[in-house]
């Protein structure tokens, strides 16, 4: 089964834009994702304009597996019509992977659980996706409230040091 297309629009919630990821956010995106805290459980340093916009421009051209599809959108305030963070979705075949980042300004007001919240909801409602996912290292407990808030609960597995998260849609 090919997997499921997530048309690139934009998602609406009460607080959020989520708009499908452009190569022209890099340099605001850098900035929301300056703090080198942002990186002490995912690893790595934050990037330069350049290096996030040469990372877009990969994102945005697509997967190179056919069988894989990246979904990738940011999360605009739309009462200060700022950027503050991103959500995405890799989905292969009936399992879509989810993330999420917000800056850290931002942090703490529940902007990821609302927009992880509205992706899961989208991913619902596509027919082909059977189970949401996450991985959550088991000492960042924000991102595990995130991914609870979206409705994906902890299993006993784990992937490279972290918790896997689950949500089946459909059996």
């Amino acid at each position: 089964m090919p997997p499921p297309h997530l048309p690139a629009h934009t998602l609406r919630t009460a607080r959020l834009d989520l708009l499908p990821l452009r190569v022209e956010h890099a340099g605001e995106m850098a900035e929301v994702l300056s703090d080198p805290a942002l990186h002490t459980f995912i690893g790595g340093a934050p990037a330069t304009p350049e290096a996030l916009r040469s990372r877009y421009e990969r994102l945005v051209a697509g997967s190179p597996d056919p069988a894989v599809v990246w979904c990738n959108w940011v999360l605009r305030l739309c009462e200060e019509g700022c950027l503050v963070g991103t959500v995405q979705a890799t989905v292969t075949g009936e399992v879509v992977e989810i993330a999420w980042v917000v800056g850290t300004p931002w942090q703490g007001r529940g902007f990821a659980g609302e927009a992880a919240r509205a992706l899961v909801g989208r991913l619902g409602e596509e027919p082909g996706v059977r189970t949401v996912v996450a991985h959550v290292h088991p000492d960042h407990r924000p991102s595990a409230a995130v991914a609870a808030a979206a409705g994906l609960g902890p299993t006993d597995r784990y992937q490279d040091g972290e918790v896997r998260w689950e949500l089946p849609l459909r059996r």
